[in-house]
């Protein structure tokens, strides 16, 4: 079992960043992502952009938003190369063209221009912020008139607004890609980067809903999501998330909470779909919760690497959520 365990990990390590380098996966999707429907008997097509139009990007140095958006919005396949240093992205960008594949090559990283500095880390221990409650009813009203439900996340929202003198929050849309009412989608081999998380009701790093479906995201990496790494909610459908990585580094201050399947307890919608595969995926350093947490999907979690022991809790079934979980292991 040990042996076993070893030559896993060590495949994990190899491949996690670098798909065209793996002889042990198909690299090709399995899973959920492969499904025609929870009824119908088939596989499903899963190309992306497949041998349609192409586009490199380098990064610019400066923000790479609209650049990247004007490739996902006119061409097939977009290849992000990293040789030039990471691409930064100011706000989240919205994905809701079909038939899309997003590879990363020379190591591309996405990164918000936005981050949680030592500064605001500091700012928030001398309001013992996590000293307050995170329930709803313990809120209250921002200066810039928004109310807020919970009292950690009034505080925390106020001080950002008075550290930052932003009275329209635009830092809470610190986030990389929302892919929405879209299908066949692939995104392989990208460091996804986040400003840390923080408790402003932000925006998650990467998020598939509003019944996107046919979802391949495979050898990518997570870190420091400003509300979740990577959620999959509102009825969204069809997923596998096969060889990423997710974690946290000390960027993050709160809420580590990495991978949300369905979005509250009455959001009955979401019935018979996020059907949802992990695979060959790592959950490490500083991951503390929802790994993942769902409600009403059924979630498959198959070889994967718990390495963040300690953490507060990791794979939690939520209301009507159906899970298989094999051949994982727990550090």
């Amino acid at each position: 079992m040990r042996k076993i365990f070893t030559l896993m990990l060590s495949l994990l390590a190899i491949t996690a960043s670098r798909a065209e380098l793996s002889k042990y996966d198909l690299n090709e999707p399995m899973g959920w992502a492969t499904c025609k429907s929870m009824t119908t008997a088939g596989d499903y097509s899963l190309t992306g952009g497949g041998t349609g139009k192409s586009i490199t990007l380098k990064a610019s140095g400066g923000d790479d938003y609209n650049a990247l958006k004007n490739a996902i919005s006119g061409y097939s396949v977009i290849i992000l190369d990293g040789s030039k240093g990471d691409f930064i992205m100011s706000k989240t960008l919205e994905i809701k063209s079909s038939n899309r594949t997003i590879v990363g090559i020379n190591n591309a990283r996405l990164c918000t221009k936005f981050y949680v500095t030592e500064e605001i880390t500091k700012l928030m221990d001398d309001n013992n912020v996590k000293s307050l409650s995170t329930s709803s009813g313990t809120g209250g009203t921002l200066s810039n008139g928004t109310s807020v439900s919970e009292a950690r996340e009034t505080k925390v929202r106020q001080l950002l607004i008075d550290y930052t003198g932003d009275k329209s929050e635009a830092y809470r849309n610190s986030g990389i890609f929302s892919i929405k009412s879209c299908s066949n989608i692939i995104i392989r081999n990208i460091d996804f980067a986040g400003p840390g998380s923080i408790d402003v009701g932000g925006s998650d790093l990467v998020s598939i809903l509003n019944s996107a479906h046919h979802v391949w995201v495979d050898h990518c990496q997570f870190t420091d999501g400003m509300d979740g790494n990577f959620d999959i909610t509102k009825e969204a459908d069809f997923v596998t998330v096969s060889w990423c990585v997710f974690k946290y580094t000390k960027r993050s201050y709160d809420h580590q909470n990495t991978n949300l399947i369905g979005g509250g307890d009455s959001s009955t919608q979401d019935e018979d779909n996020l059907n949802v595969t992990f695979v060959n995926n790592i959950w490490g350093d500083g991951c503390d919760a929802r790994m993942p947490m769902a409600r009403f999907g059924t979630v498959h979690l198959l070889n994967n690497y718990y390495n963040c022991a300690g953490c507060g809790s990791s794979v939690n079934p939520g209301k009507e959520a159906e899970f298989r979980i094999e051949a994982n292991y727990f550090e």
